[in-house]
């Protein structure tokens, strides 16, 4: 009789009982090492460790090492477990390839995902007719035939339910548009977010909507990601009938060009529409800020018509920059400028108390000022911009302080101001300025060196910023 170490099944055996723990612990320490890094091959690495391995050895035990013929039945079962689990793997491994690490705007990130679960099915499908023809010799041409027959029956049976996903997958073919663009239905606006077999899921912004592919394939509806060039909101405001229009106008196109929202190198345009409707077309870079945008700018104009004496939603009445409120904040102010009570009584009926809303410009580097601005609430921080455009933080006038000094020596300010947060200002106008500082030689000294220590802090600013 011969030793049982020389028998054929013995180096199997031998292989499969020393290798298998190894191969385990060699696949538990990189699916370890790959969950660490967060990578998605770590999914396909778990599916071979804890099934495709166990049971391919369990198949090679039977067959290689026990000399079993794979003609058996139980056999055949776990020859047809494994090679779905070989088939499971592929279909995840080529996920992991093909779209789990796409690169953000590729044609695999905007793939839909009911082309990839398409594809997915007819792999599964076609694996499993090779599987069952190989390990069962099942006549695999008689199932597709009998296969299609019955897809024929269910398709006239259904035919309503299938013409509306057949309508859905054409769109989908033509792809009129992609993950991350925006829609406009007429019923519903809003941004892809995931494309299916049943529906496109729309986010509005307050929820997902759910929209039928056939409900998009039988109507028109309107891609606003793909307009040409930048993105246009269209906002109407209405102003009282005895506004100048001119005024209107230029107050919209000011107040509008100020928001951070508009696509660069752009500027916003404004229309009369008649009885004191006017309309503002925004150049916006997309259409998921148009709600800021609107936001913004409907604040903004009811602090900015205010200033310019106009009448936002014909509101007539703004009894804000009261004589009582003017005066108190000269009283405030007396000590900067060097007033006695004849003059805060003389300038109480020039000076002008103006509110500003947080974010709008107060001062805009590169114009003269027209006077001194003097806080009274609120904060103003300053704003450099470099030669490349980039913004570096100056500091904040806080109340009790002043800007504007550039207008005493009629040069352009080198920095912009912008309201921290709703903010009141009193303004005086540069003539009045003058008079003062002719009759008070101290006046003109402190401004002076106010003048020279903002352009040192400007200077040490820019420079520390490599501008």
């Amino acid at each position: 009789m011969p030793e049982f170490w020389t028998q054929p099944w013995f180096g199997w055996a031998i292989a499969i009982v020393l290798g298998l723990p190894v191969l385990l612990l060699v696949l538990t320490e990189l699916h370890a090492s790959l969950v660490r890094r967060g990578n998605a091959a770590a999914k396909p690495v778990l599916l071979l460790r804890n099934f495709v391995i166990p049971v391919g050895a369990i198949l090679a035990l039977s067959t290689l090492a026990s000399e079993v013929s794979v003609e058996v039945t139980w056999v055949k079962v776990v020859a047809t477990v494994f090679g779905f689990l070989v088939i499971l793997l592929l279909l995840s491994g080529v996920n992991v390839v093909l779209f789990s690490n796409a690169q953000p705007g590729s044609w695999r990130d905007r793939l839909p995902s009911i082309f990839v679960d398409l594809g997915r099915l007819v792999l599964i499908i076609v694996g499993l007719a090779i599987l069952f023809s190989w390990v069962w010799s099942a006549d695999v041409g008689g199932l597709f035939a009998a296969l299609g027959v019955t897809s024929i029956v269910i398709g006239l049976a259904l035919q309503n339910a299938v013409g509306s996903v057949i309508s859905g997958l054409l769109l989908l073919f033509e792809q009129p548009f992609r993950l991350g663009d925006w829609l406009d239905t007429g019923s519903v606006r809003g941004r892809v977010v995931e494309v299916n077999w049943r529906a496109v899921h729309i986010d509005t912004g307050n929820g997902i909507q759910i929209v039928p592919n056939a409900s998009l394939a039988d109507s028109s509806f309107t891609n606003l990601s793909r307009a040409q060039g930048a993105y246009s909101s269209v906002t109407v405001v209405k102003f009282a009938t005895d506004d100048p229009p001119h005024d209107v106008v230029s107050l919209l196109v000011d107040v509008a060009g100020g928001l951070p929202q508009l696509s660069a190198g752009m500027r916003p345009t404004a229309s009369v529409d008649g009885n004191a409707t006017y309309s503002v077309t925004l150049p916006l870079t997309s259409p998921s800020v148009e709600g800021d945008a609107v936001t913004l700018l409907l604040g903004w104009l009811w602090y900015a018509a205010r200033r310019r004496g106009l009448h936002l939603d014909g509101d007539l009445t703004d009894d804000f920059p009261t004589p009582e409120r003017t005066r108190a904040s000269l009283e405030r102010i007396a000590p900067t400028l060097h007033l006695n009570a004849d003059d805060v009584e003389a300038l109480a009926s020039t000076a002008l108390l103006e509110r500003y809303a947080g974010g709008e410009t107060v001062q805009k580097s590169g114009e003269v000022p027209a006077g001194l601005r003097f806080v009274v609430a609120g904060t103003i921080g300053l704003i450099a911009e470099g030669a490349d455009g980039a913004r570096v933080p100056l500091g904040s006038v806080d109340p009790g302080g002043y800007l504007g000094q550039n207008g005493l020596t009629r040069e352009r300010a080198a920095e912009s101001a912008v309201a921290q947060q709703p903010t009141t200002v009193l303004f005086i106008e540069q003539g009045t300025i003058d008079s003062l500082v002719r009759a008070r030689p101290a006046l003109a000294r402190e401004i002076g060196q106010s003048i020279d220590a903002r352009r040192a802090q400007l200077r040490e600013r820019l420079e520390a910023a490599g501008l």
